[in-house]
């Protein structure tokens, strides 16, 4: 009876554990689990220079609420702009071996100027943002989406979208093309998004490939087509987008990443779809006034809407030299960083009412992160030099905080 009893306290203690760590794995991927609904971390609160504090409520349901269907959604409030902004969509799984998913979806929210995102990428949570606080230049969207999802090999997962879109930018700002000027902008898109992951290894679990390791380097490229006079859509113009990135671990245990992004677009394009570098430094006088916190894969030293390209590839080298062992608890961590950009841009005369610069003439920056210093705070140091080299020495600097927490 007593080996029974110690079996069975056994078997609850190993329950529980496992409980615990699936708990601690969805906080750490930004999702608070339920029964049949996760709320999803990233819609409480958060913080820009237009919105002031913004902060709501979103999620998705679980595989407890259906293993076939999702419905997600959210909905924020931002005090600063006095606006309310949600979205929302659902999702059919037309297949469970190739995982392919039918998505349809509304939103009326938000987007930086100058940002773009790939549809294959994979969810990215951080606990804090800091790049979202200084940033100061968006426009607002009502987009109409419908896309398929779907896994031509394990290796290789692809996602095509088709979405209509009403812009119109937050600040003032005039495309003028030939004469026609517009403050205000439809959209008719169609994109092709590919991830290639060739050395990833998989296996097969309840019919389904299970990622087990990750493998570098990964390959994403993503082709969009706007269309004039579909649906009303105001442009054609295309773009194709290019990302790579590779990590190296070292017999030492350092580890080198190399990250490259690289974006073209042709056509008639307004400012809300050109691209920036993830500029990350405020237009403020001095070092001091300019301290906040570095973001993960930003350009510390450009200031935000400094430059805006029709092509551009930038480059980041960061080298993770192995943790300082100095207690059981406390490993400080030294990174070394180089990043480089390189861009151009015709026809700048289009876009009326807004200054920037090209990158043309290469834009060079490097320096150092010392992590987790202290409660997952950590110190960084940036220099900026080269063709875009500034006269007065202190605006070349950027010194942050860093932050980085892990569960």
């Amino acid at each position: 009876m007593q080996a029974q009893n110690s079996a069975i306290n056994f078997l609850k203690i190993e329950q529980d554990s496992v409980k615990k760590s699936f708990f601690l794995k969805q906080i750490g991927n930004g999702y608070f689990p339920t029964k049949y609904f996760d709320f999803d971390l990233r819609y409480l609160v958060k913080y820009n220079q237009f919105e002031g504090l913004r902060t709501g409520l979103g999620g998705v349901t679980n595989k407890n609420f259906s293993e076939k269907y999702k419905i997600n959604g959210y909905t924020v409030y931002g005090f600063r702009d006095d606006a309310y902004k949600f979205s929302i969509g659902g999702s059919v799984r037309l297949s469970e071996s190739t995982n392919t998913w039918l998505n349809l979806s509304y939103t009326d929210d938000l987007q930086e100027t100058g940002s773009s995102k790939f549809l294959t990428d994979t969810r990215f949570f951080q606990f804090f943002e800091p790049r979202l606080l200084n940033i100061d230049l968006f426009h607002r969207h009502i987009t109409q989406a419908i896309s398929i999802a779907h896994k031509f090999h394990p290796k290789l997962s692809t996602e095509t979208q088709f979405s209509s879109s009403n812009v119109e930018p937050t600040y003032n700002y005039v495309f003028n093309l030939d004469g026609e000027q517009f403050n205000k902008f439809q959209f008719t898109t169609a994109t092709l998004s590919m991830q290639w992951s060739p050395f990833s290894q998989f296996r097969i679990a309840d019919n389904v490939y299970k990622n087990i390791k990750e493998g570098y380097p990964k390959f994403t490229l993503q082709y969009s087509r706007s269309i004039k006079d579909v649906l009303k859509g105001d442009f054609n113009f295309s773009k194709l987008d290019f990302k790579t990135i590779h990590r190296h671990l070292h017999k030492n245990k350092n580890v080198s990443e190399f990250t490259l992004v690289s974006g073209i677009a042709r056509g008639d394009v307004p400012l809300t779809h050109l691209y920036h570098a993830y500029p990350n430094n405020i237009n403020k006088e001095t070092i001091l006034q300019r301290f906040s916190v570095a973001g993960i894969t930003s350009f510390e030293t450009m200031f935000f809407n400094e430059f805006f390209s029709d092509k551009f590839t930038t480059v980041q080298l960061k080298h993770f030299l192995k943790p300082f062992n100095i207690s059981q608890r406390y490993k400080p961590q030294l990174v070394l960083i180089s990043r480089f950009a390189i861009g151009d841009i015709n026809n700048p005369e289009r876009h009326e009412n807004i200054s920037f610069g090209s990158l043309r003439k290469g834009y060079t920056e490097s320096g150092f992160e010392i992590n987790k210093l202290l409660f997952g705070f950590g110190l960084s140091f940036t220099y900026r030099y080269g063709g875009y080299h500034l006269p007065n020495f202190e605006d070349n600097i950027a010194f942050k905080f860093t932050f980085n927490l892990t569960l």
